[in-house]
């Protein structure tokens, strides 16, 4: 798919959907939690963040610039440099919880973002989410290399490539017969 390896799901309770990636970058922990958990970092990858008040129980506005999305909520953890969650409405985007911690050789020059997005929806609307995701990590990477989203310039293009690749791998073989 990308050099970001593709994300995963569970489904509860027929229409409850915990997407999950794992997310090895090349950059220090301290500059990926700037690109999570700040106003100045998401919107060069994700969305913008107006208010996003940096402590447990803060309010949080996320207004995604490639669509007319704005979702409100709180912020349900928040470990300074290691973990951002804000939790907003479940039906669109839910919760979203960042967790980094240092890459696994020890390094401080890596960073390793654990990522779950707790969301309710149909199967499409879950596939949806996971490429949405999928994009949205790829262009983290762009932004922490100094290449940030000109979101004026977006195109659904690669969403929908994505897309396709998420549900054709999670369709089932066909049943083979001699």
């Amino acid at each position: 798919m990308s050099e970001i390896p593709r994300g995963s799901s569970e489904t509860h309770d027929g229409d409850t959907h915990l997407l999950r990636f794992v997310v090895g970058l090349p950059y220090p922990l301290p500059a990926v939690w700037r690109a999570v958990a700040s106003p100045e970092g998401l919107p060069a990858w994700l969305c913008e963040a107006d208010p996003l008040e940096p402590r447990l129980g803060g309010r949080v506005t996320l207004r995604w610039l490639n669509s007319a999305t704005e979702v409100s909520g709180r912020v349900t953890a928040w470990d300074p440099d290691y973990v951002a969650e804000y939790t907003v409405d479940p039906t669109t985007h839910g919760r979203i919880r960042f967790h980094l911690e240092p890459g696994s050789s020890g390094d401080e020059g890596s960073t390793v973002l654990r990522f779950t997005n707790e969301v309710r929806g149909s199967r499409e609307y879950r596939l949806d989410c996971l490429a949405g995701w999928h994009e949205h990590f790829e262009r983290l990477a762009a932004a922490l290399d100094g290449r940030p989203t000109d979101w004026r310039d977006w195109t659904p293009e690669r969403w929908r490539h994505l897309r396709d690749l998420y549900e054709r791998d999670e369709a089932p073989w066909p049943k083979w017969e001699p």
